[in-house]
Protein backbone atom coordinates (compact mmCIF):
# COMPACT_ATOMS: atom_id res chain seq x y z
CA UNK A 1 0.00 0.00 0.00
CA UNK A 2 1.41 3.16 -0.85
CA UNK A 3 2.22 5.85 1.90
CA UNK A 4 0.53 9.10 3.22
CA UNK A 5 3.16 12.01 3.44
CA UNK A 6 1.91 14.93 5.40
CA UNK A 7 2.72 18.17 6.39
CA UNK A 8 2.60 18.99 9.82
CA UNK A 9 2.78 22.89 11.40
CA UNK A 10 4.02 22.67 15.23
CA UNK A 11 3.12 25.17 17.75
CA UNK A 12 5.04 24.45 21.25
CA UNK A 13 6.36 21.51 19.52
CA UNK A 14 9.00 22.50 17.33
CA UNK A 15 9.01 23.75 13.62
CA UNK A 16 7.81 22.26 10.34
CA UNK A 17 8.73 18.71 9.15
CA UNK A 18 7.54 16.12 6.76
CA UNK A 19 6.38 12.78 8.31
CA UNK A 20 5.48 9.57 6.42
CA UNK A 21 2.87 6.81 7.48
CA UNK A 22 2.19 3.16 6.65
CA UNK A 23 -1.67 1.68 6.80
CA UNK A 24 -1.13 -1.99 6.71
CA UNK A 25 -3.47 -2.13 9.99
CA UNK A 26 -6.56 -2.22 8.33
CA UNK A 27 -5.53 -5.94 6.91
CA UNK A 28 -7.10 -7.26 10.61
CA UNK A 29 -9.43 -4.61 11.50
CA UNK A 30 -12.83 -6.81 10.94
CA UNK A 31 -11.26 -9.69 12.79
CA UNK A 32 -10.11 -7.67 15.66
CA UNK A 33 -13.29 -5.62 15.97
CA UNK A 34 -16.01 -8.84 15.90
CA UNK A 35 -13.94 -9.92 18.99
CA UNK A 36 -14.15 -6.54 21.38
CA UNK A 37 -16.03 -6.96 24.56
CA UNK A 38 -17.92 -4.19 25.55
CA UNK A 39 -20.01 -2.74 27.87
CA UNK A 40 -23.43 -0.22 27.85
CA UNK A 41 -25.07 2.07 30.11
CA UNK A 42 -26.47 5.13 31.08
CA UNK A 43 -25.57 7.81 33.35
CA UNK A 44 -28.75 10.21 34.59
CA UNK A 45 -27.71 13.91 35.34
CA UNK A 46 -30.61 15.49 37.43
CA UNK A 47 -31.59 18.82 37.50
CA UNK A 48 -29.11 19.42 34.34
CA UNK A 49 -29.33 23.32 34.17
CA UNK A 50 -28.35 24.55 29.80
CA UNK A 51 -26.65 27.88 29.10
CA UNK A 52 -30.28 28.70 27.29
CA UNK A 53 -31.47 28.98 31.09
CA UNK A 54 -33.27 25.77 30.56
CA UNK A 55 -33.28 22.49 33.03
CA UNK A 56 -33.70 19.23 32.29
CA UNK A 57 -35.33 17.10 35.36
CA UNK A 58 -33.46 14.11 33.76
CA UNK A 59 -31.10 14.20 31.50
CA UNK A 60 -29.81 10.61 30.07
CA UNK A 61 -26.31 9.93 28.88
CA UNK A 62 -25.72 6.78 27.15
CA UNK A 63 -22.19 5.41 26.67
CA UNK A 64 -20.42 1.95 25.73
CA UNK A 65 -17.10 1.25 27.37
CA UNK A 66 -14.34 -0.70 27.00
CA UNK A 67 -11.73 -2.45 29.01
CA UNK A 68 -11.60 -1.50 32.70
CA UNK A 69 -10.30 1.48 34.41
CA UNK A 70 -6.47 1.66 36.37
CA UNK A 71 -6.06 4.07 39.22
CA UNK A 72 -2.40 4.80 40.73
CA UNK A 73 -1.81 4.93 44.53
CA UNK A 74 -3.47 7.83 45.13
CA UNK A 75 -6.38 6.96 43.71
CA UNK A 76 -5.81 8.96 40.16
CA UNK A 77 -7.28 7.46 37.23
CA UNK A 78 -4.22 6.89 34.97
CA UNK A 79 -5.54 4.91 31.63
CA UNK A 80 -9.08 6.58 30.83
CA UNK A 81 -9.87 7.53 27.08
CA UNK A 82 -12.76 9.64 25.92
CA UNK A 83 -13.58 9.25 22.23
CA UNK A 84 -16.22 11.63 20.83
CA UNK A 85 -17.97 11.36 17.72
CA UNK A 86 -19.17 13.83 15.06
CA UNK A 87 -22.80 15.09 14.42
CA UNK A 88 -25.72 13.22 13.97
CA UNK A 89 -23.37 9.86 14.98
CA UNK A 90 -22.95 7.66 18.33
CA UNK A 91 -20.10 5.90 20.46
CA UNK A 92 -20.73 2.69 18.90
CA UNK A 93 -19.94 4.64 15.75
CA UNK A 94 -16.23 3.91 16.35
CA UNK A 95 -16.81 0.27 16.85
CA UNK A 96 -15.55 -0.60 12.92
CA UNK A 97 -13.06 -1.97 11.90
CA UNK A 98 -11.46 0.92 10.15
CA UNK A 99 -11.18 2.75 13.75
CA UNK A 100 -11.82 -0.10 16.19
CA UNK A 101 -10.22 -2.85 14.63
CA UNK A 102 -7.17 -0.50 13.85
CA UNK A 103 -6.62 0.76 17.35
CA UNK A 104 -8.40 -1.13 19.71
CA UNK A 105 -7.06 -4.87 19.89
CA UNK A 106 -4.14 -6.70 21.36
CA UNK A 107 -0.89 -4.53 21.06
CA UNK A 108 -2.71 -2.01 19.35
CA UNK A 109 -2.22 1.69 20.06
CA UNK A 110 -5.14 1.84 22.11
CA UNK A 111 -5.56 -1.92 23.37
CA UNK A 112 -8.62 -2.13 25.79
CA UNK A 113 -6.49 -4.63 27.87
CA UNK A 114 -4.87 -1.39 28.78
CA UNK A 115 -6.51 1.06 29.01
CA UNK A 116 -10.57 2.64 29.90
CA UNK A 117 -11.75 3.13 26.40
CA UNK A 118 -15.49 5.50 26.91
CA UNK A 119 -18.03 6.40 23.75
CA UNK A 120 -20.73 8.43 25.14
CA UNK A 121 -23.66 9.44 23.01
CA UNK A 122 -23.56 13.28 23.34
CA UNK A 123 -26.81 15.51 23.97
CA UNK A 124 -29.49 14.95 20.98
CA UNK A 125 -27.19 11.76 19.64
CA UNK A 126 -27.81 7.91 19.68
CA UNK A 127 -29.60 6.89 22.92
CA UNK A 128 -28.95 9.60 25.01
CA UNK A 129 -31.33 12.18 25.50
CA UNK A 130 -33.23 14.59 22.44
CA UNK A 131 -35.78 16.21 20.89
CA UNK A 132 -37.51 13.16 19.71
CA UNK A 133 -38.03 11.14 22.87
CA UNK A 134 -40.69 13.29 23.00
CA UNK A 135 -40.41 17.03 23.68
CA UNK A 136 -39.69 17.45 19.95
CA UNK A 137 -38.91 21.38 19.71
CA UNK A 138 -39.95 21.83 23.56
CA UNK A 139 -36.27 20.31 24.35
CA UNK A 140 -33.77 22.80 25.74
CA UNK A 141 -31.50 24.50 23.07
CA UNK A 142 -28.09 22.99 23.84
CA UNK A 143 -24.72 23.90 22.67
CA UNK A 144 -21.26 22.36 22.65
CA UNK A 145 -20.93 23.85 25.97
CA UNK A 146 -23.18 22.04 27.18
CA UNK A 147 -22.65 19.03 25.30
CA UNK A 148 -19.34 19.12 27.11
CA UNK A 149 -20.38 19.57 30.16
CA UNK A 150 -22.62 16.45 30.28
CA UNK A 151 -19.62 14.63 29.19
CA UNK A 152 -17.83 15.87 32.19
CA UNK A 153 -20.14 14.97 34.36
CA UNK A 154 -20.60 11.60 32.87
CA UNK A 155 -17.17 11.41 32.99
CA UNK A 156 -16.10 12.04 36.63
CA UNK A 157 -19.89 11.14 38.53
CA UNK A 158 -21.40 8.45 36.42
CA UNK A 159 -17.50 6.57 35.45
CA UNK A 160 -15.63 7.45 38.54
CA UNK A 161 -12.79 8.66 36.07
CA UNK A 162 -10.79 11.72 37.70
CA UNK A 163 -8.44 12.26 34.65
CA UNK A 164 -8.06 11.63 31.26
CA UNK A 165 -5.08 9.98 29.36
CA UNK A 166 -6.56 11.28 25.93
CA UNK A 167 -9.33 12.55 24.03
CA UNK A 168 -10.03 12.03 20.68
CA UNK A 169 -12.93 13.76 19.08
CA UNK A 170 -14.02 13.29 15.36
CA UNK A 171 -15.93 16.35 13.37
CA UNK A 172 -17.99 17.63 16.26
CA UNK A 173 -15.99 15.82 18.75
CA UNK A 174 -12.83 17.48 17.38
CA UNK A 175 -14.39 21.05 18.30
CA UNK A 176 -15.62 19.08 21.72
CA UNK A 177 -12.36 18.41 22.35
CA UNK A 178 -11.18 21.69 22.18
CA UNK A 179 -13.90 23.00 24.28
CA UNK A 180 -12.63 20.21 26.90
CA UNK A 181 -9.18 21.57 26.93
CA UNK A 182 -10.54 24.64 27.92
CA UNK A 183 -12.80 24.29 30.11
CA UNK A 184 -10.77 21.25 32.08
CA UNK A 185 -7.30 22.22 31.28
CA UNK A 186 -6.14 19.99 34.37
CA UNK A 187 -8.05 16.96 33.65
CA UNK A 188 -6.42 15.65 30.30
CA UNK A 189 -3.18 14.60 29.17
CA UNK A 190 -3.46 14.57 25.82
CA UNK A 191 -5.84 16.16 22.78
CA UNK A 192 -6.35 14.97 19.04
CA UNK A 193 -8.89 16.88 17.57
CA UNK A 194 -9.19 15.44 13.64
CA UNK A 195 -11.22 17.11 11.23
CA UNK A 196 -11.76 20.82 12.23
CA UNK A 197 -11.19 23.86 12.77
CA UNK A 198 -10.71 26.33 16.39
CA UNK A 199 -12.30 29.52 15.45
CA UNK A 200 -15.49 30.14 15.08
CA UNK A 201 -18.03 28.54 12.55
CA UNK A 202 -18.55 31.28 9.56
CA UNK A 203 -18.15 31.84 6.08
CA UNK A 204 -19.14 28.67 3.85
CA UNK A 205 -19.54 26.16 7.03
CA UNK A 206 -22.01 28.27 8.52
CA UNK A 207 -23.69 28.78 5.14
CA UNK A 208 -23.89 24.57 4.67
CA UNK A 209 -25.64 24.34 8.50
CA UNK A 210 -27.66 27.36 8.18
CA UNK A 211 -29.07 25.96 4.68
CA UNK A 212 -29.68 22.77 6.71
CA UNK A 213 -31.79 24.72 9.39
CA UNK A 214 -33.16 26.68 7.49
CA UNK A 215 -34.47 23.83 4.67
CA UNK A 216 -36.17 22.09 8.16
CA UNK A 217 -37.51 25.50 9.40
CA UNK A 218 -39.03 26.29 6.26
CA UNK A 219 -41.01 23.23 5.58
CA UNK A 220 -44.63 23.35 6.08
CA UNK A 221 -44.83 19.83 7.50
CA UNK A 222 -42.39 20.74 10.15
CA UNK A 223 -45.35 22.52 12.15
CA UNK A 224 -42.55 24.49 14.48
CA UNK A 225 -41.31 21.45 15.43
CA UNK A 226 -44.91 19.56 16.53
CA UNK A 227 -45.14 17.43 13.22
CA UNK A 228 -46.58 14.04 13.39
CA UNK A 229 -44.93 13.18 10.30
CA UNK A 230 -41.51 13.64 9.70
CA UNK A 231 -41.30 16.91 6.92
CA UNK A 232 -40.04 15.07 3.62
CA UNK A 233 -38.54 18.24 1.73
CA UNK A 234 -36.85 19.45 5.18
CA UNK A 235 -35.31 15.99 6.00
CA UNK A 236 -34.21 15.27 2.49
CA UNK A 237 -32.56 18.91 2.27
CA UNK A 238 -30.72 18.25 5.69
CA UNK A 239 -29.46 14.97 4.33
CA UNK A 240 -28.21 16.60 0.77
CA UNK A 241 -26.10 18.76 2.47
CA UNK A 242 -24.69 16.72 5.58
CA UNK A 243 -23.64 13.84 3.05
CA UNK A 244 -22.00 16.44 0.27
CA UNK A 245 -20.27 17.89 3.45
CA UNK A 246 -19.06 15.07 4.46
CA UNK A 247 -18.42 13.48 0.85
CA UNK A 248 -14.97 11.70 -0.51
CA UNK A 249 -13.89 12.91 -3.64
CA UNK A 250 -11.86 9.49 -4.63
CA UNK A 251 -13.85 7.10 -2.55
CA UNK A 252 -17.13 8.65 -4.86
CA UNK A 253 -15.51 8.25 -8.39
CA UNK A 254 -14.05 4.82 -7.03
CA UNK A 255 -17.48 3.12 -5.97
CA UNK A 256 -19.69 4.91 -8.19
CA UNK A 257 -17.71 5.30 -11.28
CA UNK A 258 -20.86 5.56 -14.14
CA UNK A 259 -24.12 7.58 -14.25
CA UNK A 260 -26.49 4.87 -13.06
CA UNK A 261 -24.26 3.89 -9.96
CA UNK A 262 -24.33 7.55 -8.41
CA UNK A 263 -28.19 7.95 -8.79
CA UNK A 264 -28.41 4.81 -7.22
CA UNK A 265 -26.58 5.43 -4.50
CA UNK A 266 -28.26 9.19 -3.96
CA UNK A 267 -31.78 6.91 -4.03
CA UNK A 268 -30.71 4.27 -1.30
CA UNK A 269 -29.10 7.18 0.46
CA UNK A 270 -32.41 9.31 0.49
CA UNK A 271 -34.28 6.20 1.42
CA UNK A 272 -31.98 5.06 4.56
CA UNK A 273 -31.67 8.80 5.77
CA UNK A 274 -35.72 9.46 5.69
CA UNK A 275 -35.77 5.99 7.44
CA UNK A 276 -33.46 6.55 10.29
CA UNK A 277 -33.66 10.95 11.01
CA UNK A 278 -36.03 12.45 13.21
CA UNK A 279 -35.77 16.43 11.30
CA UNK A 280 -36.15 17.92 15.58
CA UNK A 281 -32.56 15.52 16.40
CA UNK A 282 -31.05 16.83 13.01
CA UNK A 283 -31.68 20.26 13.63
CA UNK A 284 -31.17 20.30 17.25
CA UNK A 285 -27.61 18.95 16.28
CA UNK A 286 -26.64 21.26 13.35
CA UNK A 287 -27.77 24.39 15.43
CA UNK A 288 -25.59 23.35 18.38
CA UNK A 289 -22.70 24.84 17.17
CA UNK A 290 -23.92 28.23 16.70
CA UNK A 291 -21.72 29.43 19.70
CA UNK A 292 -18.57 27.31 19.12
CA UNK A 293 -15.62 29.30 19.32
CA UNK A 294 -12.54 28.48 21.20
CA UNK A 295 -9.98 30.65 19.75
CA UNK A 296 -9.79 33.56 22.77
CA UNK A 297 -8.71 30.92 24.71
CA UNK A 298 -6.14 28.33 23.13
CA UNK A 299 -3.31 29.41 25.35
CA UNK A 300 -5.57 27.76 28.55
CA UNK A 301 -4.99 24.36 27.09
CA UNK A 302 -2.48 22.27 28.43
CA UNK A 303 -2.78 19.27 27.29
CA UNK A 304 -0.03 17.60 24.62
CA UNK A 305 -2.50 18.43 21.35
CA UNK A 306 -2.00 16.61 17.59
CA UNK A 307 -4.56 17.97 15.00
CA UNK A 308 -5.17 16.60 12.24
CA UNK A 309 -7.38 17.49 9.13
CA UNK A 310 -7.31 15.68 5.59
CA UNK A 311 -7.08 18.28 2.35
CA UNK A 312 -9.99 16.97 0.83
CA UNK A 313 -12.34 17.77 3.70
CA UNK A 314 -15.48 19.77 2.31
CA UNK A 315 -15.83 21.65 5.58
CA UNK A 316 -12.35 22.13 6.47
CA UNK A 317 -10.54 22.43 2.92
CA UNK A 318 -7.21 22.90 2.81
CA UNK A 319 -7.00 26.64 1.77
CA UNK A 320 -7.98 27.89 4.90
CA UNK A 321 -5.05 28.55 7.09
CA UNK A 322 -6.41 28.96 10.17
CA UNK A 323 -5.21 25.82 12.20
CA UNK A 324 -1.69 26.83 10.47
CA UNK A 325 -1.85 29.85 12.74
CA UNK A 326 -3.94 29.05 15.53
CA UNK A 327 -1.88 25.68 16.50
CA UNK A 328 1.02 28.35 17.05
CA UNK A 329 -0.65 29.58 19.98
CA UNK A 330 -1.24 25.82 21.74
CA UNK A 331 1.85 25.05 24.39
CA UNK A 332 2.28 22.06 22.93
CA UNK A 333 0.82 21.72 19.68
CA UNK A 334 1.24 20.01 16.29
CA UNK A 335 -0.93 20.33 13.16
CA UNK A 336 -1.33 18.02 10.21
CA UNK A 337 -2.65 17.93 6.89
CA UNK A 338 -3.18 15.20 5.43
CA UNK A 339 -2.75 15.24 1.60
CA UNK A 340 -6.10 14.01 -0.55
CA UNK A 341 -4.73 10.36 -1.80
CA UNK A 342 -6.72 7.31 -2.64
CA UNK A 343 -6.37 6.76 1.04
CA UNK A 344 -8.49 9.03 2.67
CA UNK A 345 -11.70 9.90 2.83
CA UNK A 346 -12.99 13.40 2.49
CA UNK A 347 -14.38 14.46 5.73
CA UNK A 348 -14.14 11.01 6.91
CA UNK A 349 -11.08 10.64 7.29
CA UNK A 350 -11.13 10.71 10.84
CA UNK A 351 -12.61 7.36 11.24
CA UNK A 352 -9.99 5.87 9.20
CA UNK A 353 -7.23 5.41 11.62
CA UNK A 354 -4.54 3.84 9.47
CA UNK A 355 -4.45 7.32 7.94
CA UNK A 356 -3.16 8.93 11.52
CA UNK A 357 -2.18 5.90 13.90
CA UNK A 358 1.41 7.15 13.45
CA UNK A 359 0.50 10.55 14.56
CA UNK A 360 -1.26 9.50 17.65
CA UNK A 361 1.56 6.82 18.58
CA UNK A 362 3.75 9.90 18.62
CA UNK A 363 0.96 12.20 20.38
CA UNK A 364 0.89 9.57 23.21
CA UNK A 365 4.59 9.08 23.25
CA UNK A 366 4.92 12.79 24.00
CA UNK A 367 2.63 13.50 26.53
CA UNK A 368 3.82 10.83 28.65
CA UNK A 369 7.17 12.89 29.45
Amino acid sequence: MKRIVRISVLGGFGALLIAATPSHAQQTGQQVAVALATSQGDYVARAFHFKSGETLHELRLHYTTLGTPVRDAKGRTTNAVLILHGTGGSGRGFLTPNFAGVLFGPGQLLDSSRYFIILPDAIGHGKSSKPSDGLHAHFPQYDYDDMVAAQHELVEKGLGVDHLRLILGTSMGCMHAFVWGETYPDYVDALMPLACQAVAVAGRNRVWRKMVIDGIRNDPDWKNGDYTTEPRAGIEIAGDLLMISGSAPWQWQKNYPTRDAADKYLEDFHAEFAKTRDANDVLYAVSASKNYDPSPGLEKIKASVMWVNSADDFINPPELTMAQTEVKRLKKGRFILVPASEQTYGHGTHTHAAVWQEDLNELLEESAR
